[in-house]
């Protein structure tokens, strides 16, 4: 342990050296911290660095390590100062403050604008920097035309946790940049929950020096305890002993398990894209009320001990682990996990949720990885039972909604909080101002409204397409005007279109607006999700028209059901080996994960035969070596 902690401090006097070598006096340095995976430069001259960029390239590229500039304590000017400073810098733009968030643990500041991107821009470009110099605090700005709970409830979280979280930034840091215990490469996974099933992905990297956690979901389809949670039963260690966990995006089967962790004892580091932790932060408080298994304060502990990252980025995350992550196309912030294990001795993508084909929203699955050795892939639809393609399916879906309008019925479609929802408002509301939809409202549940205003937050991660649209015709892409919230205690009795959740009918606005359509020959469900075995919506969907809730009530349906595939955000069979054969080099080994066991089979088996990829699947619980 001495000579550890020996080395540990060389390392940290030599990269400490370093940037103390490569700064001018001009920077204004007043400290240099660890904070988690990155090095935090204090000034009291923050715009000289800002100003010149370079700089802190090259240090970058000397030490290798992540570095960002902070802003020193003594330069920052209260949050009532700098508020009125803002606002009266802000007036001669016109612009509309929604908001002002403070992170004192960072120095930094978000200011939300009900503002076009032009004035925006305009701001960034003229007032910014001087902003920066005259307060103190790092400024960030977003457009949003609504103050959002989920993030005033984030807000109020960090904000009460400032001087825990420099201490945890730093501890965290000094974990990270210390040396390595053992010079052998030696890697392995072990499944715990998500091979062979739908729902709880998870799983577990081990090292000689890591062991890092990556998607910790749950199974919202199963009621059996050993089949609901990850199997944590079967790894034989504490969870303090987890360096980290990487969450590949915010649906609940990739991300319910997290505050259980925290539960239970992680005090550890969550790493994700910068959506993903408001995201998965609604989807837990929608939980927490709807179903009650969560507390408010596991919630808040994983919020506290969130790192948002952006893509792309490396970004150390154990002594002998490095994470890049990629957009992988499946709902806002979603993204594949590139880890580089060792000294370069073998590359792992993991993909998460994959979406290889056209949406309306985001951009292609990205697959230009540097190096990859193994592919851990889902299987979700790796049958060859194709769906439609997505450009034969909108005159369809459309078709379907008229169908039912003219006949004066509601159409309910059951959908997920997040994903679906948003490219599906976005498609019905283009369709209505183009007048190929008959006019009508579309009821939406309020966390899908929130979700949707979540995506246009943070509209650089949407496809390029929609970037250029927002940008320079400075327009919201969803028309809200036609969007009316509704709550448990709604009652829709017109023709209407109905957007609610859940997608599998398993709870929710959903159930409750079945029971209002159940009895009426005029109306129609559509699904256009993937109904696991077991839901209600399964059940619907494969002809049963008589149909139990709660184990109670029973339903004997008159309304009409329609399925229409193609609106799927997983890649069909085509696109997850279409996928696999763009990777360059080729693949070394493919691991088959996410999926029924009988469709994760036939892919691998496809995988094998026809891309001649060494291909296996796995189920829960097993381990296999990766080298």
């Amino acid at each position: 342990m001495e000579f550890t902690n020996f080395d540990n401090e060389q390392s940290s006097q030599n990269i400490m050296a370093t940037i103390l070598k490569s700064l001018p006096k001009e920077s204004g340095l007043t400290k240099i911290e660890y904070e988690g995976p990155s090095i935090a430069l204090y000034s009291k001259n923050p715009r000289f660095l800002i100003e010149n960029s370079q700089i802190l390239s090259n240090i970058v590229n000397t030490i290798r390590k992540r570095v960002v500039i902070r802003t020193d304590e003594s330069i920052r000017k209260s949050r009532k100062d700098s508020t009125n400073i803002i606002e009266n810098r802000f007036q001669s733009f016109k612009v509309e403050i929604k908001g002002i968030i403070f992170d004192d643990a960072l120095g930094e500041l978000t200011i939300f604008v009900n503002n076009s991107f032009e004035i925006r821009n305009e701001i960034e470009n003229t007032i910014l920097l001087d902003l920066v110099n005259e307060i103190g605090w790092r400024i960030n700005i977003r457009r949003s035309t609504i103050k959002l709970p989920t993030i005033q409830f984030i807000d109020k979280v960090l904000s009460n946790s400032i001087d825990y979280r420099i201490k945890f930034y730093k501890e965290l840091g000094e974990k990270l940049f210390r040396p390595k215990l053992s010079n052998s490469c030696e890697a392995s996974i072990v499944t715990l929950g998500g091979f062979g099933e739908i729902g709880r992905s998870c799983f577990l990297l081990i090292t000689k020096e890591s062991k890092v956690l990556l998607d910790c979901g749950i199974n919202i389809y199963e009621e059996k305890p050993l089949n609901y949670f990850p199997r944590f039963d079967i790894t034989g260690f504490c969870l303090d002993e987890i360096d980290a966990v990487i969450i590949t995006h915010a649906h609940i089967d990739h991300t319910g398990f997290l505050p259980f962790l925290f539960k239970y004892g992680y005090r550890g580091p969550v790493y994700c894209t910068e959506p993903t932790l408001p995201l998965m932060t609604l989807l837990f408080l929608d939980y927490h009320k709807n179903h009650g298994i969560y507390s408010e304060e596991d919630i808040e502990n994983v919020i506290i001990h969130t790192m948002p990252l952006s893509m792309g980025i490396v970004t150390d995350i154990s002594p002998d682990i490095k994470l890049v992550l990629y957009n992988s196309g499946h709902i806002l912030g979603s993204t594949s996990i590139h880890l580089h294990i060792g000294n370069g001795e073998h590359n792992l993508v993991y993909t998460g949720d994959l979406k290889f084909g056209k949406t309306n929203l985001l951009d292609n699955a990205s697959w230009n990885f540097p190096r990859v050795e193994t592919l851990i892939i889902e299987g979700t639809f790796g049958s060859k039972d194709l769906p439609h393609k997505r450009e034969e399916t909108d005159p369809i879906l459309i078709e379907s909604i008229n169908q039912t309008l003219r006949e004066n019925g509601r159409v309910l479609i059951p959908v997920p909080i997040i994903g679906l929802s948003q490219e599906l408002i976005y498609t019905l509301t283009k369709y209505q101002e183009l007048g190929t939809l008959e006019p009508s409202e579309i009821f939406v549940d309020k966390s899908i409204l929130e979700a949707t205003h979540l995506y246009e937050i943070y509209y650089e991660y949407l496809s390029k397409e929609i970037k250029t649209k927002i940008l320079n015709e400075n327009v919201s892409i969803f028309n809200y005007k036609n969007l009316k919230p509704v709550n448990s205690k709604s009652k829709v009795d017109k023709p209407a279109i109905i957007l609610v959740a859940s997608s599998m009918l398993i709870g929710g606005l959903s159930r409750k607006f079945l029971k209002q359509i159940y009895n009426d020959h005029l109306s129609k469900i559509i699904f256009l999700s993937y109904q696991a075995a077991g839901t209600l919506g399964k059940e619907i969907q494969s002809g049963n028209t008589e149909v139990t809730i709660n184990g109670q009530q029973q339903l004997k349906l008159k309304c009409k059901i329609d399925s229409i595939h193609g609106f799927s955000n997983h890649s069909d069979y085509n696109q997850l080996l279409a996928y696999m054969s763009r990777l360059k080099p080729k693949l070394k080994r493919v691991i088959v994960n996410h999926g029924e066991k009988s469709r994760i089979q036939n892919l691998a088996s496809s995988v094998n035969k026809i891309l001649n990829i060494q291909c296996q699947y796995l189920l829960v619980p097993e381990a296999t070596k990766l080298l």
